[in-house]
């Protein structure tokens, strides 16, 4: 059975007929596959580049690649997401894109995982980050193009669970690197399994919307209006983007300095961490999957931005519980309230994303809301890895990663700050003349 759309469509363009769970759970699973590439490199990034920087800068090496990733995810995403709005093709506007990106992820992954040197594992992950952001962007468009208004809420605490689920899936498999003395073959299983999972996409989602007219615009123009000022006059999108931002940044200062947290502050033996890495994993997985579900349901009753602001306090309890613990059960719990707080938001600001935003350019605005994902990770280790080098020091004093756990406690304050400013009720339920004003008024404070 595949995932479609229903013959009617609402005012917003979403369509009316509800998807069973079945097909929800296809439409997301690729969630999966994307996710496990990024968490299981998180932790071979993390023991292979702080042996070939000089001492005591590790932190900046990682630093260093996460902005060349970063530069390629902002710049690809949103432009092919964009052109995916207009392509026509046998396979719909989405498929042939995602068929592309993850044949070559695959390749990229076979790079990292044979490279020796520092210049050849940041050339293959700034490709990595090519390729799987071409299919990223397309994908993206698929919840709002077929997802009816009222499973929004459901549809996003999968993706919330999906994805988390693939970080420590991938988390977990590249773990057995530390049994097998080598990380090679758990990087390239990463690429396998997201292949797969993308096979089941291409197989099982079927792409019903109708693709939007380029009228004789040119693919170049196409992809230029992907970066468009129109975006700017959509002032809840680029406050939501700006929150995104800032909480992505202050959990990713856990999934990027986890392993260095463990080896300095913990002061763990590489064999202690082969099963504390896993572990901490499991716990994560285990506790974001419960909590997605019930914050999607509360989020439906209560509004969307209640429970982000939760998420963010539950999140800066859990990172200074992390910055101060003397041991690694103290640190367990502060993990264990980032996980709830990172389930409650995964799954509750993709809802709201996709309650805000224009839905027949959803390629397009679900592309440029993942700057906010490109960049959260280069932005917890410019703020977190550099304040970890620099307290810590040459010597690698684990006084550096708990500083750094510090630096995530003021991220999750400005994430929910920026958060007020956003109007979180669903573009089909706002009156066009008020969208209208809305964009007159920006407009013209743009102009003054």
């Amino acid at each position: 059975m595949t995932a479609h759309t229903g013959a009617a469509s609402g005012s917003a363009g979403r369509p009316l007929e509800r998807l069973p769970l079945r097909q929800l759970y296809q439409l997301v699973v690729y969630w999966f596959g994307i996710n496990a590439i990024w968490g299981g490199l998180n932790i071979v990034l993390q023991e292979r580049i702080p042996p070939l920087a000089p001492a005591g800068e590790g932190g900046r090496y990682l630093a260093f690649l996460d902005i060349a990733a970063m530069i390629v995810a902002v710049l690809v995403q949103p432009t092919v997401g964009a052109i995916s709005d207009y392509t026509i093709s046998r396979w719909g506007r989405r498929k042939p894109y995602i068929a592309i990106g993850a044949v070559l992820d695959v390749v990229f992954l076979v790079g990292i995982a044979t490279s020796q040197t520092y210049l050849s594992i940041f050339a293959f992950v700034v490709l990595l980050q090519f390729s799987s952001n071409f299919a990223q962007g397309p994908f993206q468009g698929f919840i709002p193009d077929l997802v009816p208004a009222g499973q929004v809420g459901l549809a996003s605490a999968l993706v919330g669970a999906m994805s988390i689920l693939g970080v420590i899936g991938g988390t977990i498999l590249v773990s057995a690197g530390y049994a097998l003395g080598s990380f090679a073959a758990p990087t390239i299983g990463l690429g396998l399994i997201e292949l797969a999972t993308a096979i089941g996409t291409l197989v099982w989602v079927r792409d019903r919307r109708a693709p939007k007219d380029r009228a004789g615009r040119s693919w170049a123009t196409i992809a230029r209006q992907a970066w468009g000022r129109d975006v700017l006059l959509e002032r809840s999108f680029m406050w939501l983007v700006g929150s995104r931002l800032f909480v992505l940044a202050a959990i990713a200062v856990l999934t990027k300095l986890v392993v260095l947290y463990m080896a300095r502050s913990l002061e763990m033996s590489v064999g202690d961490r082969s099963f504390w890495v896993p572990a901490t994993s499991v716990l994560v997985a285990l506790t974001i999957v419960v909590s997605t579900l019930p914050a999607a349901r509360i989020s439906d009753r209560v509004g969307r931005k209640p429970v982000i602001y939760a998420s963010c306090a539950i999140g800066a309890a859990g990172a200074t519980i992390a910055a101060v613990a003397p041991t690694v059960l103290v640190a367990e719990a502060g993990v264990l309230l980032l996980a709830i707080a990172a389930g409650a938001f995964l799954s509750v600001d993709w809802a709201l994303m996709t309650d805000i935003i224009p839905k027949a350019s959803s390629g397009r605005y679900m592309g440029i809301s993942n700057v906010a994902t490109a960049c959260a990770g280069p932005l917890a280790l410019v703020l977190g890895g550099t304040l970890m080098d620099v307290v810590g020091g040459p010597e690698e004093a684990g006084s550096g990663p708990r500083a750094a756990f510090g630096v995530a406690v003021v991220l999750f304050g400005l994430g929910a700050l920026l958060l007020t400013q956003v109007d979180e009720r669903r573009r089909d339920d706002v009156v066009p003349g008020e969208v209208l004003l809305g964009s007159i008024v920006e407009a013209e404070r743009a102009i003054l």
